[in-house]
């Protein structure tokens, strides 16, 4: 039983780094296309370089949000915390 436990807490544990991997990709993308499509001078490429990166971390998922999504997806729930 212990090594079914380990074993969907390191799935959820992956699933969590896959998220949050992915997220941070979208990110990426988001400024690039920022900066080279619709940034027109310098003062832009530098908002747009900085302001999303940052709202990206403002309003970041937590991580109650992640596990429902996970769960949803995958069928793998958030480990329990009493151990």
């Amino acid at each position: 039983m212990n090594s079914m436990t380990n074993n969907q807490d390191s799935k959820y544990q992956s699933y969590v780094k896959r998220a949050w991997a992915i997220y941070a990709l979208i990110t990426i993308v988001l400024i690039v296309v920022l900066v080279l499509f619709v940034a027109q001078d310098n003062e832009e490429r530098f908002f747009f370089t900085i302001m999303p990166a940052a709202a990206a971390y403002v309003f970041r998922p937590t991580n109650r949000y992640l596990g429902k999504l996970i769960f949803k997806f995958t069928g793998v729930s958030q480990p329990s915390e009493n151990e």
